[in-house]
């Protein structure tokens, strides 16, 4: 079962605290929709670019992407 990594990238000097901020907004909605989803995180590219991400497996993937609208998303692989 292959497991995509839905990404969101936040810019600017303040991208790391907003990338911090917006992964408690996707834990919520994990925890409010049920979710069997436990990959989770930021990860800062640069001092201008952070992001935060949720892994999900590829055939959970589509209601998951409609609803919060990723700004991209990649293959995952541990």
């Amino acid at each position: 079962m292959r497991k995509l990594k839905l990404i969101w990238d936040f810019r600017g000097p303040a991208s790391l605290k907003t990338a911090e901020h917006h992964l408690i907004h996707l834990k919520e909605y994990i925890q409010l929709k049920n979710l069997d989803i436990t990959i989770t995180g930021v990860e800062t590219l640069s001092d201008m670019h952070s992001l935060a991400y949720l892994v999900v497996a590829e055939s959970e993937m589509k209601p998951i992407r409609d609803a919060l609208k990723p700004h991209r998303g990649q293959v995952y692989s541990e």
